[in-house]
């Protein structure tokens, strides 16, 4: 939260009641100052800056607190106002809170009341402070195909898409699952001047090794059963564009060979033809695990490897990047509110503080999921803590209810060892059934137990 200093406006006519209200307020604002007329208000308002203005309605002179609401929401819109009144009726507050008052409290003054009331006005427009603060950050963060950041990793890694988009050099982008490595694949192909020709993306790990062949070089009509018709591959398709190879380094021994080729002639033949065709492709490649690493154990070839990686890109994980989350549940915030038609909404400070802190395994894609699932489900226009989902607030050292059963403490670590080898498998359920030791059934009963879609 932006730390500021707050200034209270306290406007009504009587004496008594402002001083009351000043020393009642004096701990929970820094500076508080008092009118007794519209006229002396603004006045005062002009000269100085407050983001509270407390007023009575009935004052003297031919304007009452009513118009001064109006008339401080047409000079500064963010100031927070509340009306004090002591004819209240259900006109005058409907009439207040369409002027763009915050709240509505009658006389005789509950000063324990004001407290609270003040004290949620205060968080409000803090809270409205810090949201307009961080939109204006993301504007400044987003200039690269809405890639959103600050940090200093990230701005490595922007330097780098700036230095190599204009050029035809080979990349490879490495980085955990979920880090947004096709958001820097196409960064690289939007700054490139291959921008206005397509951008072919594929996922090579989700390809069976009886259909890669034909998905990447095409395949000519009658080349092998079902093959009804001609079908142009990725090379084909992104002749003259950019084409994206990620989960490269799940593709078998033999598409190795034939993508080698590729890479080293410039050609190549569709499945079941001879005619050779070439490629003008520019060759974006990504994976989540340690190529070399593979290389060294013999199941990536070598050669192969060097072809790829003409030009190295390590995107960082979110935990490397704690600065930058604020402003992505920002942007996430902003996009499902819109697409869900939901009112706009903030994070109150402790619940941020958990989402900075949280070890996100699942990185950004996990973060998004997050804060997808709270618009959906939060009902009020301030999510706090008690909205996060469980296995975050633990992670962040919130104490566990004292009263937790066994039963309770090993549901809650299945599902969170559930969540990160989903995210660490990018949501294949077969290969995360396999590293957590299950069937797929199982996973299947597991994940419709604990929510996990």
């Amino acid at each position: 939260m932006m730390d500021e200093e707050f200034h209270i406006l306290i406007v009504d006519d009587e004496p008594n009641i402002r001083a009351g209200l000043a020393k009642g307020l004096d701990k929970i604002a820094d500076h508080i100052q008092t009118a007794s007329s519209v006229n002396e208000a603004i006045d005062m308002f002009d000269a100085g800056f407050y983001q509270l203005v407390i007023a009575d309605v009935r004052l003297p002179g031919d304007r009452d607190g009513l118009d001064l609401i109006s008339l401080v929401q047409q000079r500064n819109p963010e100031t927070t106002t509340i009306v004090i009144t002591a004819h209240g009726t259900v006109e005058t507050a409907v009439d207040a809170m369409r002027r763009g008052a915050f709240d509505f409290i009658t006389k005789p003054v509950d000063l324990n009341l004001i407290r609270q009331q003040v004290s949620k006005a205060i968080e409000h427009h803090r809270l409205q402070t810090e949201n307009k603060r961080l939109k204006g950050r993301l504007a400044e963060a987003g200039e690269i195909s809405g890639i959103i950041g600050n940090c200093r990793a990230l701005k490595e890694v922007l330097t780098q898409i700036r230095q190599v988009a204009d050029t035809d050099a080979t990349i490879l982008i490495q980085g955990e699952s979920g880090t947004g490595k096709e958001l820097i694949a196409r960064a690289i192909h939007d700054l490139s001047g291959r921008s206005s020709e397509p951008f072919v993306a594929v996922n090579l790990g989700a390809l069976p090794e009886t259909l890669l062949e034909s998905e990447l070089f095409g395949h000519e009509k009658g080349a092998f059963t079902g093959a009804s018709r001609q079908k142009p591959g990725c090379f084909e398709q992104s002749n003259t564009g950019t084409l994206f190879l990620d989960e490269i380094t799940e593709i078998p021994t033999k598409s190795q060979v034939d993508l080698l080729r590729v890479l080293e002639t410039g050609t190549y033949s569709r499945v079941g033809g001879e005619e050779l065709l070439e490629s003008n492709a520019r060759i974006v490649s990504a994976t989540n695990r340690d190529v070399a690493q593979l290389v060294e154990e013999g199941t990536f070839r070598e050669d192969l490897y060097y072809r790829l990686n003409i030009v190295p890109i390590e995107v960082p994980p979110l935990r490397q990047r704690r600065d930058d989350i604020p402003l992505l549940v920002e942007h996430f915030l902003n996009h499902f509110c819109s697409r869900h038609h939901r009112p706009e909404k903030v994070f109150e400070n402790s619940a941020m503080e958990v989402l900075v802190s949280a070890r996100w395994p699942g990185n950004i894609r996990q973060l998004r999921n997050v804060i997808e699932r709270l618009v959906v489900t939060s009902r009020e226009d301030s999510i706090s803590l008690t909205d996060l989902p469980t296995d975050l607030t633990m992670q962040s050292g919130s104490a566990p209810s004292p009263i937790q059963s066994l039963a309770e403490v090993t549901e809650a670590a299945e599902k969170d060892a559930i969540q990160i080898a989903l995210a660490a498998n990018d949501c294949h359920r077969e290969q995360t059934a396999k590293a957590l030791g299950v069937s797929v059934r199982t996973l299947h009963y597991k994940m419709n137990r604990y929510n996990l879609h």
